[in-house]
């Protein structure tokens, strides 16, 4: 057992303080769209056209670099959960992997649904879940097995009934879309096909784009008609779900809690296609982040560094609970309003570790806002997964020059050096690696600095080869 977990059981009480029901709580809606990256016009993506989030934006806090914990479903998840990033909460990977994956059993009371219940709030889900053990998470509705439903209207009305029913008690409702993740239809007989976005579900998105009317991603730059076929398919889906998000600000007015209601909208991370998710680069942990918090938030847009680390400890602020000392995030508080006079970080870290059962290929990331470092731990070791959710970009890279750069950032993906630096400013798709570039011999060794900061911070026990060799073993041997 790993010195962190080993502690948990002793400074329990001391970590979690009992809560306390203040008066006139705002209530809270925390929304997430599965696979969102940054491909929103208020963003600056040349392609999406989603004005309804684009308006959301213009009346909360739009934070340009955020990252999730991991570009992973379910750790991503658990963080939002616990307030720790994946490898203090024990989510290494997807609660559907079927080798245990799970939050760890000491945190079961503190639960963001279960703290909110002890503060005086009824609790609601709509959409995934996805983390385990979902019979632990306090939540007086749910509504919606399994991984969620794209029909966003009845979502919607899911949720005007939710908080008509919550009538003068205050509410926390987590609203899930499932778009823009990948669809895969079962085959007649059994088996699965192959894996695509659904253009059109009950009418939406109003316009539908094609293959000719989207660009390649610029961090694959894999430009054939297969990929463009697909990423055209997942900017319908985007399109979908700005339409949910026009349809909740305007439910919210109708029930006349627009100005009584903590609003956070947020991806749980990037695309679902090569060098995005389960990645450490920018397209897979980056992601859309917006705060509105009436009477503290003042709209702007905002370069201080957040994370989805920082969400939970930010609602139970503006629940009125009681703060656990060593959370690993912060409440966003502080940085609402355009003032620079907030003392905030000026790092942001972020991990990987499993997505599925395999492979097991730990990754630690962190940046200053400009230059970002990648520690691969098993480099040299172990491959990488070289695709997600059925991407063929790396089969199509393989057809390209063996000098073509987009060959080599695919082939880096699989098999990476241990460390990976890159300047985004000059390179914000993260094609040149200057880890090795002795101009740049400072950025690195005061990232490396930070980042064994950040790991002693955190009690990252990943950090120890001894244990890294035992979690491998133990979700390798689990029962399939």
């Amino acid at each position: 057992m790993s010195h962190l977990f080993a502690r948990l059981a002793i400074v329990t009480l001391l970590l979690f303080p009992s809560v306390s029901i203040a008066a006139d709580q705002l209530n809270i809606l925390l929304i997430t769209a599965d696979d969102l990256g940054l491909q929103l016009s208020c963003y600056g993506d040349p392609v999406a056209q989603t004005p309804n989030m684009d308006q959301l934006a213009q009346q909360s806090v739009q934070f340009q670099t955020a990252y999730v914990s991991q570009a992973s479903c379910s750790p991503s998840r658990s963080t939002l959960f616990t307030g720790l990033y994946p490898h203090g909460n024990g989510h290494y990977g997807l609660a559907n992997a079927n080798v245990g994956f799970q939050v760890h059993p000491e945190l079961y009371e503190y639960l963001l649904p279960n703290m909110l219940k002890q503060a005086g709030y009824r609790t609601g889900i709509i959409g995934k879940l996805h983390v385990n053990p979902e019979k632990q998470f306090q939540f007086d509705m749910r509504q919606g097995n399994g991984f969620g439903s794209r029909q966003v209207k009845r979502q919607v009305q899911y949720a005007r009934e939710f908080i008509s029913q919550s009538q003068e008690q205050p509410w926390f409702l987590m609203f899930n879309m499932f778009d823009p993740h990948v669809a895969r239809d079962r085959k007649p007989g059994g088996g699965q096909g192959p894996q695509y976005f659904p253009d059109l579900v009950e009418g939406l998105p109003k316009s539908v784009l094609k293959t000719e009317d989207v660009p390649a991603w610029p961090w694959q730059q894999i430009d054939t008609p297969e990929q463009r076929t697909k990423i055209a398919g997942y900017y319908n889906c985007v399109h979908r779900i700005d339409e949910a998000v026009g349809m909740l600000t305007t439910m919210l007015h109708e029930t006349n809690h627009w100005d009584n209601t903590l609003i956070i909208f947020l991806g749980d991370h990037g695309p679902p296609f090569a060098r995005g998710k389960t990645s450490c680069y920018e397209a897979g942990l980056r992601v859309p982040f917006l705060a509105r918090w009436p009477g503290v938030s003042q709209p702007h847009a905002s370069q201080r560094l957040v994370g989805s680390i920082d969400i939970y400890p930010t609602i139970l602020d503006a629940a009125g609970v009681n703060l656990p000392e060593q959370l690993h995030g912060c409440s966003l508080r502080t940085v609402l309003t355009p003032s620079d006079s907030a003392d905030w970080r000026d790092t942001l870290a972020a991990e990987f570790h499993y997505h599925g059962a395999s492979p097991f290929f730990p990754r630690r990331a962190i940046t200053d806002g400009r230059f970002k470092l990648i520690h691969n731990l098993h480099a040299g070791k172990l491959s990488a997964s070289a695709s997600v959710d059925g991407d063929q970009a790396p089969a199509f890279a393989k057809r390209l020059g063996a000098d073509h750069p987009a060959r080599q950032a695919m082939e880096r993906l699989e098999n990476p050096p241990e460390w990976e630096l890159y300047d985004l400013n000059e390179d914000p798709i993260e094609f040149v690696n200057l880890s090795n570039d002795p101009v740049f011999s400072d950025q690195k060794k005061r990232l490396k600095q930070a980042l064994s900061a950040w790991q002693e911070q955190t009690e990252d026990p990943f950090s120890d080869p001894v244990f890294r060799k035992k979690i491998e073993k133990k979700y390798s041997t689990s029962s399939p």
